[in-house]
């Protein structure tokens, strides 16, 4: 196991990782900018405000894009349990 081969593996893991938490962060990133929209021309200054929308929001996105996560999620650790046979060598 070459260090090309490490490089691929830690590569492939990092792209995973930024495709399969994407969902949760952008509806996270455009409910907190629609309510801080809204708190600043309501001026309604409240921090848990923030807290509840951005919860639900998160679990819809779980709800709606979870089974995309878990599908790519198992492809790449079958991916990974093909590749035990280069890593041992």
């Amino acid at each position: 196991m070459g260090l090309d081969f490490v490089i691929k593996i830690v590569r492939e893991s990092l792209l995973h990782t930024l495709i399969i938490s994407s969902p949760v962060l952008i509806v996270s990133l455009v409910m907190g900018l629609i309510i801080s929209i809204f708190q600043a021309t309501t001026s309604i200054q409240e921090q848990t405000l923030t807290f509840v929308p951005k919860l639900v929001g998160i679990f819809l996105a779980i709800v709606l894009f979870g089974t995309f996560m878990i599908e790519d999620l198992i492809n790449f650790t079958n991916q990974l349990f093909m590749m035990l046979p280069e890593m041992v060598r």
